[in-house]
């Protein structure tokens, strides 16, 4: 019975581990707020500026732009609306146009 309560005490500091990841990640510094924009233009276009613009980052812009896009994503999982994940999935289309990928 000891081992039960140790585990329940790892798995609450291990619980919001991604909520670090996107403040001290070396993908890139994010523009405050940037997940909670309506428009996915806007969204990439944020994605875009950070991503050019940090100097944490360890891939080229685009990789590190669509990295952290996709990991909120994730991160979100079944609990993203449908609404939201479509202008997320939208934002990852402009962002390819954006960097001439598309």
């Amino acid at each position: 019975m000891a081992t039960r309560p140790k585990a329940k005490t790892k798995a609450a500091n291990r619980r919001y581990w991604s909520a670090e990841v996107m403040r001290k990640s070396d993908a890139l510094d994010l523009e405050q707020g940037v997940f909670a924009l309506e428009d996915a233009r806007e969204i990439a276009q944020s994605l875009k500026r950070s991503a050019e613009h940090s100097k944490r980052r360890k891939a080229d812009p685009f990789r590190s732009a669509m990295s952290m896009l996709t990991f909120y994503m994730n991160r979100a999982g079944k609990a993203l609306p449908a609404r939201r994940k479509k202008t997320l999935n939208d934002a990852k289309g402009e962002l390819r146009k954006i960097f001439g990928r598309a």
